[in-house]
């Protein structure tokens, strides 16, 4: 019988690997540090991957905000190890690294900051689509010589790839509409784990009809789905990969690079990669995960998430639902929420469910479930309904667009144009802001993202207050005093039954 992986050319699999940004963003709350990450890089400088994602999404956030590190000294150190092989990024377009659109100054000199800082590939993506919103950031990738990955957001407008949103059609003009933009390379973005294997054969298979630039695919294990997805898009000819060393593998995060690398080896599509190195690498992991254990969600046994199979409701996303219906007290209508997010989801213009759209259409959902449909309004989804956003992939419902912008500040008819031509630029008016506390303009950029934060943080990285306790790393001998505590305790009810 003819395997397609057994018989032809030889075209070995390319594999970025998302331990030190996604890996810990998806399951550990973005919470690794950075000298946990340095005595293995110069290992993981040697596998062979494609690329390491090192920063982006949340980690500019999180490490500021509740690690007290710097985030531009993480690329800054990780370079001085990791010397090989380049670092990747995600960018959320105009929204940088925060959860706003910025204006166009603030764009330029964050890319700029960032190229000098180490960064080599930009994962460009766009929570609507609009790839308007990658004009600035994409003219700074290119000025400074460094790689744009055009990426499309993957959604679902029903069960499999289809309907009449997101189908083929769809997804292979987004395509050929980022290789006119110049990307270098094309992501197919996969944010919630819901990627059907025979769809993405598919959808690959199509691809290569249509554009010349290499492949990238991101999923997420949250389905259970993933390996399967990988698998038949590694037969249809997808270019690059991305997976996490196992132990911060799976769940809602990627699939593990160890069981690809022992599935491809020996075909044509052979990474090349030592499994034996993997094992080492996952060994060293296996001793520092334990600080960050408490951010790992025990609250079910199963490590998939089945339900997301039916609801297509993000992991990420279902957190925060959860959480808002908790502290209303009202978890029990989780159920009408579920339901509620698809319908607000349509009138809102079906946008793809991922940072920040996510955020925007469940917290509406809430509020309509909680107090009837509408009746309290948030300022992002009255953002969205103007078109600050951008273009949502179908109109918004013109009804309720007309109750949400009844009385909006900037006014009850919707703009049309690109997002970030309607904000003033802000950065002059962050440095008079912030003052001497800025040292330079990546201190001026993490005040200018994240303005309450950003200053309590420049605060503390130069002794003008104190770190507080909870900021501090976890150690392993504080896990090693909390295991013992632990174990006294149960050595203690037992002997008392």
């Amino acid at each position: 019988m003819n395997n397609l992986l057994e018989d032809g050319p030889k075209n070995p699999i390319k594999i970025q690997d998302n331990t030190f940004r996604d890996g810990h963003q998806s399951l550990l709350a973005t919470r690794m540090r950075t000298e946990d990450m340095l005595p293995i890089a110069e290992k993981m400088d040697s596998v062979g991957f494609w690329a390491m994602e090192v920063w982006g999404g949340a980690t500019f956030d999180s490490m500021h905000r509740f690690l007290g590190e710097d985030p531009f000294d993480r690329i800054r150190t990780l370079k001085k190890h990791i010397t090989k092989t380049p670092f990747s990024m995600l960018l959320r377009g105009q929204n940088l690294v925060g959860y706003r659109n910025y204006a166009d100054d603030v764009a330029r000199l964050f890319v700029d900051k960032t190229c000098e800082a180490g960064m080599d590939i930009f994962r460009v993506f766009d929570a609507l689509n609009d790839f308007r919103n990658f004009k600035t950031v994409v003219e700074r990738i290119k000025a400074n010589g460094k790689h744009f990955q055009g990426t499309i957001c993957y959604s679902l407008t029903e069960r499999r790839m289809g309907g009449d949103v997101f189908n083929l059609e769809y997804y292979l003009n987004k395509a050929k509409e980022l290789q006119d933009m110049g990307a270098d390379t094309l992501c197919l973005k996969d944010m919630a784990g819901i990627m059907a294997p025979f769809d993405i054969a598919e959808l690959i298979t199509e691809l290569k009809k249509v554009i010349t630039v290499p492949i990238h695919l991101h999923t997420h294990y949250t389905s259970g789905m993933a390996s399967m997805v990988y698998l038949e898009a590694i037969k249809a000819g997808v270019d690059i990969i991305d997976t996490c060393l196992a132990p911060f593998a799976l769940r809602t995060s990627q699939p593990a690079v160890e069981p690809i690398v022992a599935t491809l080896y020996g075909t044509t599509r052979d990474s090349g990669f030592s499994l034996r190195l993997l094992l080492e690498l996952d060994d060293y992991i296996e001793t520092v995960a334990p600080k960050y254990r408490d951010y790992l969600a025990k609250h079910r046994m199963s490590v998939i998430d089945t339900g997301v199979l039916a609801h297509q409701v993000p992991g990420g996303m279902i957190s925060n639902l959860v959480s808002q219906l908790t502290e209303a007290k009202a978890l029990h209508r989780l159920a009408e929420v579920y339901k509620e997010v698809a319908v607000a989801r349509k009138e809102l213009g079906m946008p793809p469910l991922v940072t920040p759209t996510s955020q925007i259409v469940g917290v509406q959902a809430v509020l309509n479930v909680l107090f009837g449909r509408y009746k309290m309004v948030t300022n992002e989804v009255k953002d969205l309904a103007y078109g600050l956003y951008g273009k949502t992939p179908i109109p918004v419902d013109p009804e309720i667009q007309k109750k949400i912008l009844k009385g909006y500040k900037r006014g009850e008819t919707p703009v049309t144009g690109r997002a970030a031509d309607y904000l003033e630029p802000e950065l002059e008016k962050a440095r008079e802001k912030v003052g001497d506390l800025a040292k330079d303009d990546f201190d001026l950029l993490i005040f200018a993202l994240y303005p309450t934060t950003g200053e309590q943080f420049l605060k503390w990285k130069y002794g003008l207050e104190k770190m507080p306790p909870a900021v501090k790393p976890k150690t392993l001998e504080d896990i090693r005093k909390e295991d013992e505590a632990m174990a006294a305790a149960i050595e203690q009810v037992c002997r008392t039954i």
